[in-house]
């Protein structure tokens, strides 16, 4: 599933490609991709409607339009938007379709059938059910070491548990959070609030320092219009980067330690047990 640098990729990318244009129609071809929505509801509300900003709120995608209306989009698993020239074929699983005034158009397929897709008006974005729970963005003024450790003292899960809680922290999946309690040197299955002050704030800084290499290799990748998946993973991409994620047996980059994996609450968890004290 996308995490933050993945999905602020595909909003980037999206600002960049569709502001400014205008939807002459919008179809959504699978109704259960915004079940809130009815398909006529969906095409009435975006029809005419001019693409202002496409921005990232925790892992969803904001398409913000000049008619006071927000579509807010979840890839999940294999969602993905597509700019297609008008006479190309679409591709198979395309759940929805926005034709647009220069005469392309902008799908969005989904092979799992896991993706979301809400219409709201824009003064009720921020009481959407999908965002009005979410933590602070890492890199706002409200996310803070202090901010970090009350969260961690008002709960009894583990350390990794808390990171994926995207109620607790906003942006972390899988991938990242194995990535930056690597990095911040402290266990994953740790009791969330018996974590000492001064790891707190190493925490945070890890969270920051992972989030913000993965953002900073977005921004000189090639998106290519007709894919916007976000994808780092793969083809060379970012996973060369990662320190202990999918690498099982591996040297540690730090202590040479072999890396370690076992299962978590349903979920792979790769740590080195001489770094993270585990």
């Amino acid at each position: 599933m996308p995490e933050l640098p993945e999905v602020e990729l595909v909003a980037r990318s999206l600002d960049r490609l569709v502001k400014g244009l205008r939807v002459e129609s919008a179809r959504l071809i699978r109704p259960g991709l915004a079940p809130e929505n009815t398909p006529r509801e969906f095409a009435r509300s975006l029809r005419g409607a001019r693409f202002e900003k496409v921005e990232r709120r925790g892992k969803h995608i904001l398409s913000k339009f000049d008619n006071g209306r927000v579509l807010i989009t979840h890839l999940r698993m294999t969602g993905r938007f597509l700019l297609l020239p008008a006479r190309k074929a679409l591709p198979k699983h395309t759940h929805a379709l926005f034709r647009l005034d220069d005469g392309r158009r902008l799908a969005f397929t989904d092979q799992r059938h896991f993706g979301l897709m809400k219409v709201v008006p824009l003064e009720r974005l921020a009481d959407a059910r999908e965002l009005r729970g979410l933590a602070p963005e890492p890199f706002s003024a409200e996310f803070t070491p202090v901010y970090l450790a009350a969260v961690l003292a008002r709960t009894r899960k583990t350390l990794k548990d808390v990171l994926l809680d995207q109620t607790k922290v906003t942006g972390l999946g899988n991938i990242y959070a194995a990535e930056v309690l690597h990095l911040a040197r402290v266990s994953p299955f740790s009791n969330a609030s018996h974590l000492p002050r001064r790891q707190v704030t190493r925490l945070h800084r890890a969270i920051l320092d992972v989030l913000g290499e993965a953002l900073a290799h977005g921004s000189t990748m090639n998106v290519d219009p007709e894919n916007i998946d976000g994808s780092y993973f793969g083809g060379g991409g970012y996973n060369r980067r990662w320190r202990v994620y999918d690498r099982e047996g591996e040297p540690c980059p730090k202590c040479k330690a072999p890396i370690r994996r076992t299962s978590h609450a349903g979920r792979s968890t790769y740590f080195c047990a001489r770094c993270q004290n585990c």
